[in-house]
């Protein structure tokens, strides 16, 4: 009797591709490779990536949802703009749902959660000494630890939809920090600046944590858009 040959979902491939399209796009678009407000046509689109007009139409629904992408009606899709009115409502949603999940991290934190957060200041404190000045979002490695450090504070929230709300609006403020980035000319003030909302979240004052954390994500808007300039 001939062996039972096990079969891949319907629609696996197809998942598979989707989700392909849709980090490739993300990538370029978060890397400032599609500028905000490029048009973005299906079939230059297939060409560029080389995947199938259906998952890159799927690819590029899924970007919606997460704010990279917006549609134009019948007349396809667009990267979403940048302005100063984005980085805001981005910076709101992302202080109301960090404030509260490090409260429950530092509620729920073990030592194994403490010593997590050292770790990946510790990771991104050697990268920054390594490269000197020259670290920047847009590199891999940074883009990782630095990422990985904010998501370290908030890992013992215990609520899996808060640290993907984290992750996702992390992401959409990704091009507003890149501009962020261009002003921080000393990696030892950067990690400083770590160090200091680490330690806030250590010492397990959830009052002086949510400030500083607080403090943190508004830092982007403050210097991307001053106050008292429009933009």
């Amino acid at each position: 009797m001939a062996p039972t040959v096990s079969k891949a979902p319907e629609g696996a491939a197809s998942d598979t591709l989707s989700e392909r399209a849709a980090l490739r796009l993300e990538q370029d678009i978060i890397a400032g490779d599609l500028a905000p407000g490029t048009r973005l046509g299906i079939v230059d689109l297939v060409q560029r990536y080389e995947i199938g007009a259906t998952p890159m139409r799927e690819g590029l629904s899924r970007l919606i949802s997460r704010g990279l992408i917006v549609g134009i009606g019948q007349r396809g899709f667009r990267v979403a703009d940048v302005s100063r009115e984005d980085l805001a409502d981005i910076t709101r949603m992302r202080t109301v749902i960090e404030v509260e999940a490090v409260r429950l991290a530092i509620e729920n934190g073990d030592d194994a959660w403490e010593a997590d957060i050292l770790g990946t200041l510790h990771q991104m404190r050697r990268h920054i000494e390594r490269t000197g000045d020259e670290f920047r979002e847009g590199a891999p490695d940074f883009d990782r630890l630095h990422k990985g450090f904010h998501t370290a504070l908030l890992a013992t929230c215990g609520s899996r939809r808060l640290l993907t709300a984290h992750s996702e609006l992390y992401d959409q403020a990704y091009r507003y920090r890149r501009v962020m980035m261009r002003g921080f000319d000393s990696g030892a003030r950067f990690v400083a600046a770590h160090q200091i909302l680490a330690d806030r979240v250590l010492a397990r004052d959830v009052g002086a944590a949510q400030a500083m954390l607080t403090s943190h994500l508004h830092s982007t808007l403050d210097y991307v858009y001053p106050p008292g300039r429009g933009g």
